[in-house]
């Protein structure tokens, strides 16, 4: 594993804007952990157009092997913070496998996900699918056309398997999501069985994303649900057709975060904001003018060091289009977005939406109040830090004021209906109201006991 290390140098720190404001560092030496994914971006920026540097931080990037090393790395120390699955802070707050206090004062992304079929899946199910007049399938595509096809595999006594990359993951509640909308079950975990496949149609195993595909040509999986690029590496090597982006799932839903301790942030509370100001600047890179600088982020991605795949396919989905079947391809200009929208600012009502899905599918085993939902949201997601930070880079005159919601109480306003596929609207401040509104699902007092929902 090869280490991209940061120096200061001297000559690029001194015409910087920011130096004369410089944080007095408890801590300059850093090493952040990510995954191969398109969405690490705001570190690679961070580190590769100097704004680490800008702030007196020398900053080690690692790429981790999977989810769960890279968390282990953060709470044991190893790693001073790293790129997130937004669940897992939210999950190791609450003890739901590793215990550990985790906070995020930055969310890195929106959508950047999508889900993928085997061609032999899609071949199924493309008769299931309505077609525009240019012939092409309309999308979004329900889960329903999938439906027969799961069918047809349970009466020949083949279980139809699928990948996500890791239980708390984003990817996890978005393929059940999409699964139940169209009337397929993805299963139940309790305290007993955290495989999450108690009464499922659909048996969801862990798969690390840059192993998905793989995986499907192996036949080991029937499709996944995972980040960029290995969706639109499916396409490129001619073995699998993605059906679904996150974003025609639930528009502009929120994806990674950047996760450290609530000790860190405690005991180095100046290079917690350091941080942040040097993210948010990466973040407004990537998206400023339009997404002008994506071709350069693309190109910085594409190394062995960041997510190591080809150009092409990683600019598939970071330049504003999205290739579903092979030579299906169409504008998707918010398929990844990193500042707009608000996007990099941690809201309570997206911590609240994951809890949501942990309770939903049996992994938070028992109701809780809606004040439960607000006071963990409120003690992992840090939109005061993340303020402060925006606060100092508008002083700077690196940032514009009327970029950032001053004003929020830190709750978006109601997702409404028409933004997410199975027509149900999501308030974060009603948690309990949404979980009774979805078909599928635990509710009110519900708890799994064996294999059976009882309440």
């Amino acid at each position: 594993m090869k280490k991209l290390l940061l120096g200061l140098a001297a000559t690029t720190a001194l015409a910087s804007p920011s130096w004369a404001e410089m944080l007095d560092l408890e801590k300059d030496e850093l090493t952040f952990g990510f995954i191969k994914l398109t969405d690490m971006a705001p570190l690679a920026v961070a580190y590769e157009q100097g704004f680490f540097d800008d702030e007196g931080l020398f900053v080690t990037l690692e790429a981790q092997a999977n989810w769960k090393v890279l968390l282990d790395g953060v709470i044991d120390g190893t790693l001073d913070g790293a790129h997130m699955l937004a669940g897992q802070p939210l999950a190791a707050t609450i003890g739901f496998g590793t215990e550990a206090h985790i906070i995020t004062p930055f969310s890195m992304d929106l959508n950047g996900n999508g889900i993928t079929v085997s061609n032999e899946v899609w071949e199924e199910m493309k008769p299931n699918i309505p077609t525009g007049a240019d012939g092409k399938p309309m999308h979004p595509i329900s889960a329903e056309a999938l439906a027969p096809v799961v069918e047809k595999y349970k009466s020949e006594g083949k279980p139809f398997n699928m990948g996500m990359v890791f239980p708390v993951s984003t990817h996890n509640y978005e393929l059940r999501y999409w699964l139940a909308a169209g009337g397929l079950h993805p299963g139940y975990y309790s305290p007993e069985n955290i495989t999450g496949q108690i009464g499922a149609d659909v048996f969801l195993s862990v798969t690390p994303p840059p192993q998905m595909p793989a995986t499907l040509e192996a036949g080991t999986i029937y499709g996944y649900c995972v980040g960029e690029p290995w969706n639109q590496q499916a396409v490129f090597k001619g073995i699998g057709v993605p059906v679904i982006t996150d974003y025609e799932l639930w528009k502009n839903n929120p994806e990674k975060v950047f996760g450290i301790t609530a000790e860190f942030a405690e005991e180095y509370p100046n290079t917690t904001l350091a941080v942040t100001k040097a993210l948010i600047r990466a973040a407004m890179w990537l998206d400023e003018n339009d997404n002008a600088n994506r071709e350069e982020a693309v190109e910085i991605l594409s190394r062995p060091d960041y997510v190591g795949a080809d150009q092409e396919v990683i600019a598939a989905s970071m330049t504003g289009t999205f290739e579903y079947e092979k030579g299906d391809k169409r504008d998707v200009p918010d398929f990844n977005v990193f500042f707009r929208y608000n996007a990099t600012y941690p809201f309570y009502s997206d911590a609240v939406w994951y809890l949501t899905q942990m309770r939903r599918w049996g992994q938070i085993a028992e109701a809780k109040p809606d004040s439960w939902y607000d006071e963990v949201a409120k003690s992992v997601y840090k939109p005061e830090i993340y303020l402060d930070a925006a606060r100092l880079l508008v002083d700077e005159g690196l940032a514009n004021e009327a970029d950032f919601p001053w004003d929020s109480d830190g709750y978006k306003a109601p997702t409404p209906a028409e933004d997410i596929i199975d027509g149900i609207a999501y308030d974060g401040k009603a948690p309990n109201a949404y979980l009774d509104s979805l078909p599928i699902g635990l509710k009110g007092e519900q708890i799994v006991e064996g294999t059976e929902v009882k309440g």
